[in-house]
């Protein structure tokens, strides 16, 4: 099998990187490289942002319905080519099949939004404001926006940034995940194909130094950053201090809520699948289920659900989770669970040296199920990003919400009830950003904007949504009036009055 060398993309071109460094780009399932990826020299960072500066000139001119086509056409290809980006996403990061054309479906919804760019960005008027004098507001680009991507969504998280970024005028820069970047390279691809011009959306690679360029770059006016908390933070201050607009969505510690009065069958099946999905390698997964009540008697039922969770390659149809991305990840994740055993939680069920026939050297690691949790857990403390479920119980829901919002951390968080009233309490006490009720992962649809809060979240705005359109544009606010031809002034008004 050929190994690939990823491109950069600028100016309209794919085009090899100069650097000396590359890295190794491996199917986590059986550690064969698949692709080289370099870490672009600054110099390639410099060519990249100044292309998109040039294009700024023109492109942020073009019409709305022609941007709107573009995005209507880029939605189109994408449909068409789900089946090759789920299996280059699986082949790079390690989800199942399904589970990576489900991604490319929520990236496909962003798309889909974009292509309401003509109602989108419109501004407001209000005629006669004073006397003859029209007020109102203009939504302009920005300039150069640039994203910096993890590798856990490599189709929907750049789908996140770019649609909506280039629709509302900006050119981009796009730093994708070295450890997947095919999946968001072969986008790049179809953005171009449908039609977005040379300069506006480019695409470089690398590493720390990259991503702190991007951030520094005087000439890149918004940054977003979906990623560890760490990095984000960094690169939040960073970009603060060059000037710049920024969104970072960043850590997360999931929790969801069961009440005894839940259905129990719907509620054990999707907790487990939220919670060991793509291997756990999900910021809003719920790595946390609080047991309320009487509901704590379906311990013995998601003890017996999670052993009958298949592990396997991403392409092995019947397979619930893949491997971890790599196997460092792996070393991560068990060195957690034989800590969570160290400080006390009991381990019902333990994933540690996972083996799965015929993939000797995958980075598997089964799911895992720990009880008897408390918050100064490392566990519980940090994000594992694996396949680790932590069972908490508690005896009402007063207790369950205190000890969520108790939690630093604030993307999502799900509840689990048939009761109106137990809903309506908790989606209006709980301090997370996003709910979920009776929905295991509540990322809202692409026309909601994406509201991790607290710990999670640096900057306003999110990604998606009304939010997403005001983060890539600037408003300018008009005030205006036109005199008649002849009219004579009626003397200097040196008050603050509009008159």
């Amino acid at each position: 099998m050929s190994v690939r060398e990823i491109p950069m993309y600028i100016d309209g071109q794919a085009i090899q990187s100069q650097s000396q460094e590359w890295r190794d780009v491996v199917n986590p399932a059986t550690q064969e490289v698949v692709a080289r990826v370099p870490f672009c020299t600054a110099e390639e960072v410099e060519r990249a942002v100044a292309s998109a500066k040039e294009a700024f000139k023109t492109w942020r001119k073009v019409p709305l319905a022609k941007r709107m086509r573009i995005m209507l056409k880029l939605q189109a290809l994408i449909r068409d080519n789900t089946d090759e980006l789920a299996a280059l996403i699986t082949e790079e990061h390690g989800k199942t099949l399904p589970d990576a054309a489900g991604e490319v479906g929520r990236g496909l919804e962003v798309v889909e939004h974009a292509c309401s760019i003509t109602s989108l960005q419109l501004g407001e008027l209000a005629e006669n404001a004073a006397n003859e004098v029209d007020v109102y507001t203009l939504n302009q680009p920005l300039g150069v926006g640039a994203g910096i991507t993890a590798f856990n969504f490599p189709i929907m998280l750049p789908c996140f940034m770019f649609p909506l970024a280039i629709a509302t005028g900006n050119t981009f820069v796009l730093k994708p995940s070295e450890q997947d970047p095919s999946s968001t390279m072969r986008l790049v691809e179809l953005a171009h194909e449908a039609g977005v011009p040379a300069g506006v959306l480019n695409v470089v690679h690398g590493g720390p130094d990259v991503a702190n360029q991007i951030a520094d770059h005087t000439d890149i006016k918004a940054l977003s950053f979906i990623g560890s908390t760490h990095v984000g933070s960094l690169l939040y201050n960073r970009a603060a201090a060059a000037g710049k607009r920024m969104q970072s969505m960043m850590g997360a510690k999931n929790h969801c809520v069961v009440m005894p009065d839940a259905n129990r069958s719907q509620a054990i099946n999707n907790l487990l699948g939220s919670a060991y999905g793509a291997a756990g390698q999900r910021c809003m997964a719920n790595s946390v289920v609080v047991l309320v009540g009487e509901a704590r008697e379906w311990l013995d039922d998601i003890v017996e659900g999670t052993k009958t969770m298949k592990v396997g390659p991403g392409t092995q149809t019947d397979a619930d989770l893949g491997p971890l991305v790599s196997p460092q990840a792996k070393e991560r994740v068990e060195r957690l669970i034989t800590a969570g055993e160290k400080e006390g939680a009991k381990l019902l069920v333990d994933g540690r040296g996972y083996q799965v026939e015929g993939y000797p050297d995958g980075n598997f690691v089964g799911p895992t199920l720990f009880t008897d949790v408390t918050p100064e857990m490392t566990i519980y403390r940090e994000e594992i990003f694996g396949p680790v479920l932590c069972v908490v119980t508690v005896d009402t829901l007063d207790e369950a919400i205190a000890f969520i919002n108790a939690n630093p951390n604030g993307n999502g968080t799900s509840i689990f009830t048939n009761s109106g009233w137990v809903a309506r309490r908790f989606e209006s006490d709980i301090d997370v950003g996003q709910v979920g009720i009776n929905v295991p992962i509540p990322v809202p649809v692409a026309y909601f904007s994406f509201t991790g809060s607290r710990a999670s979240k640096l900057g306003d705005l999110g990604p998606n949504g009304k939010q997403a359109i005001a983060f890539w544009t600037q408003t300018k606010t008009v005030t205006a009036r036109w005199f008649e031809p002849e009219n004579v002034s009626s003397g200097i008004n040196s008050t603050i009055s509009l008159g």
